[in-house]
């Protein structure tokens, strides 16, 4: 299955194997303090541009795709505390907010029907059989919450395949460019510290977009193009606030370690 991430252990929600299943709310979002980026949707990057980095990630631009840039080291989300709580006034993408279910391909075994399945994380802590909203009522039907969860799914996979289609456009007329992004970090006494390499990553290069000819410039405008471009082109300057919040966390780790020593 792609594009799970913190998913634990996915399985296709069964109607029989779930009947008695609820969901209660859990004040944290712990599951996602180990992901330094997550996928992101073109109907996104507006809202999302104000707060976090988008970029686009792959092992080249054919196959990149956005993120949204939540961390600057292997397995840290900077956004998410120690507690498991999203920084307040920051978007959280949707990718994190469909958790803990998710619409993915079917296994390979079932055939017929749609080619995509609601599949939920059954190591999540807020699934249980006493206390939360049911999944399915008594007579087997979905509740208004499923209904409202596999609805929000059903819309996010549409804008990924929009989103798909946004970023092939962006290739096929070379718009993206390779950027890798080095920090470095100051050292004692005036020494040179640690540096951060971040690789893989593209954007859209400007200049390029500015020598649009006059064809596809008045397609990129028809079809919303340009909105998510520059969205994306202006959301790079909060990768000076994502290494602010970085030399904030590792001053709290040098602080706790001082502590401990």
């Amino acid at each position: 299955m792609a594009e799970v991430l913190f998913y634990e252990r996915p399985v296709p929600l069964n109607r029989g194997a779930h009947k008695d299943l609820r969901l209660k709310g859990v004040p944290n979002m712990k599951f996602a303090m180990n992901v330094h980026s997550v996928p992101i949707i073109g109907t996104e990057f507006g809202v999302a541009a104000r707060d976090v980095a988008i970029v686009f990630a792959g092992t080249d631009a054919a196959t990149a795709g956005p993120v949204a840039l939540l961390g600057l080291r292997p397995n840290e989300n900077l956004y998410v505390d120690a507690d498991g709580q999203w920084a307040p006034n920051i978007y959280i993408p949707a990718f994190v907010r469909r958790y803990p279910f998710v619409l993915a391909e079917k296994p390979a075994d079932q055939v017929g029907g749609d080619d995509f399945t609601v599949f939920l994380d059954e190591r999540y802590e807020g699934f249980n059989t006493t206390e939360g909203e049911r999944l399915f009522n008594v007579d087997g039907t979905d509740t208004e919450m499923l209904t409202r969860a596999v609805g929000f799914l059903s819309e996010f996979q549409q804008n990924v395949a929009r989103t798909k289609w946004f970023v092939e456009q962006l290739n096929k007329h070379d718009l993206l460019e390779p950027r890798n992004i080095r920090l470095q970090k100051d050292g004692e006494d005036g020494a040179e510290g640690k540096s951060i390499n971040l690789n893989g990553l593209f954007v859209v290069n400007e200049n390029k977009l500015r020598t649009l000819d006059e064809k596809t410039t008045h397609e990129f405008a028809r079809e919303g193009i340009f909105g998510w471009i520059y969205a994306h082109i202006l959301s790079l300057s909060n990768i000076d606030r994502l290494t602010q919040r970085l030399d904030m966390r590792e001053q709290a780790e040098a602080a706790g370690s001082t502590i401990r020593n």
